[in-house]
């Protein structure tokens, strides 16, 4: 009994411990991989954060500071951990959240009709990405966002509720509403997530002043020069471009002639992303019970693939989704996630390891940054594809079998039911 329940879990679990203490090791600097050090952010940027918060202010001042209120509650997060410094206690934070992610997709395995291949997308995924996995708050953020996928079907209160609170964190856990049933569970869902974001932002605005600065913050971006939008520059610098590559608004961003309406051209992209979105929710008619997190992972490759702003964090966003949809039987986001770990992999290369091939837009960094978007290009067509097909066009079915006469010794069929025979008939 015991070797029947648990020894199919063995594998996944001594995994994912092996690959955690290499990032563990990688971010307290045991082990050191080429390139900048992803962390500077926790110790230069987020502790920053951490002393202005604590003195009961938002960072009013730092344009780098562009996100929702709740976003306080993560940066604050390792004051939990006083007798750790304030580094050390993100990461095992970070660490934390990860275990959290893995444990409740090791849970949902064990259901009927359920399977641990989301499990391993989880296990290959984060390590994937490399350190920057556990240098930024986006696990924290995917964590909560699996936690309400999750939970959709059997609680969608519970998932309102979380997805609200992932809302505030760093806006995109919206989109996980996009995909729920029609009926009783969507007004309970949203709702509940309506009345959560409303709370929670009321008592952060109320908690400290400047809750909502960052929306300030956000008009005179740039394009970030790992955005899909950022390849035409990266080529253009050797035709003679006249711009420049700076350090704006908390990354590093291309700035110069044509940057405004390369820009513009990503936001109409997102919005033209959302009316999609909004097209399919109104056609679906085929949903089942894994389309909450396919759409929710269509939605979020739309929303990250569009953006001006293509961190190499943002890439734990999907992988978490991917792996909600690869833990029920019969997924068909199978190689959407393929491709989105694929991503990932990529991503470690062009940041950190090679990241001054990308900021000198060389060859080698224009290579591949144009694999890795595409990637997520290819990804996000055959995740919207496929949910599509599944969802509005749905099964091509034949015509309905015609209805047999079905007689029985307890019940004949009348006399004058039972046609007579032609006698007239010629026999064949």
């Amino acid at each position: 009994m015991y070797h029947g329940v648990w020894w199919p879990l063995a594998r996944p679990v001594a995994v994912w411990a092996v690959t955690r203490t290499v990032l563990l090791l990688c971010v307290f600097k045991v082990l050191v991989l080429p390139g900048p050090d992803v962390t500077d952010d926790i110790s230069l940027i987020y502790q920053r954060w951490y002393e202005v918060l604590q003195a009961g202010t938002f960072p009013l001042d730092d344009v780098a500071w562009q996100y929702p209120p709740a976003a306080a509650l993560a940066v604050l997060s390792p004051g939990l951990l006083p007798f750790l410094d304030y580094p050390s206690a993100f990461f095992l934070l970070a660490w934390l959240a990860d275990t959290v992610v893995f444990a409740l997709l090791l849970r949902t395995s064990r259901r009927p009709g359920r399977q641990r291949t989301g499990a391993w997308v989880w296990v290959a995924g984060v390590p994937l990405l490399g350190p920057t996995a556990y240098a930024r708050y986006d696990v924290m953020v995917t964590a909560v966002a699996v936690a309400a996928l999750l939970s959709m079907g059997r609680h969608p209160r519970s998932a309102g509720a979380l997805a609200a609170v992932g809302a505030l964190l760093k806006v995109w856990p919206a989109l996980l509403l996009v995909g729920t049933e029609r009926g009783r569970s969507t007004r309970a869902c949203w709702t509940t997530a309506a009345a959560t974001a409303v709370v929670l932002a009321l008592l952060l605005t109320a908690a400290m002043p400047g809750a909502w600065a960052f929306l300030t913050f956000q008009r005179d971006r740039g394009t970030e020069i790992e955005s899909l939008g950022s390849l035409f520059f990266h080529v253009l610098r050797h035709f003679g471009w006249e711009g420049q590559v700076l350090l704006n608004y908390g990354s590093v961003e291309f700035l110069g002639p044509y940057v405004t309406v390369v820009s513009r051209l990503s936001l109409a992209l997102t919005a033209l992303a959302l009316g999609w979105l909004a097209v399919w929710r109104l056609r679906a008619v085929h949903l089942l019970p894994g389309t909450p997190g396919d759409a929710a992972l269509a939605a979020v490759l739309l929303f990250t693939t569009t953006s001006r702003v293509i961190s190499p964090q943002y890439m734990v966003w999907p992988v978490g989704l991917a792996a909600v949809c690869l833990t029920l039987r019969g997924s068909r986001q199978g190689p959407s996630a393929a491709l989105v770990l694929a991503a990932c992999a990529v991503t470690l290369l062009e940041f950190p390891v090679w990241f001054s091939h990308v900021l000198a837009s060389d060859v080698l960094g224009i290579a591949l940054l144009a694999l890795r978007n595409g990637l997520l290009v290819a990804a996000t067509v055959v995740s919207c594809r496929r949910l599509w097909q599944e969802t509005v066009s749905g099964p091509r079915l034949g015509p309905p079998p015609m209805p047999k006469a079905v007689t029985s010794p307890e019940f004949p069929l009348p006399r004058e039911a039972v046609p007579e025979r032609d006698t007239h008939a010629t026999a064949p």
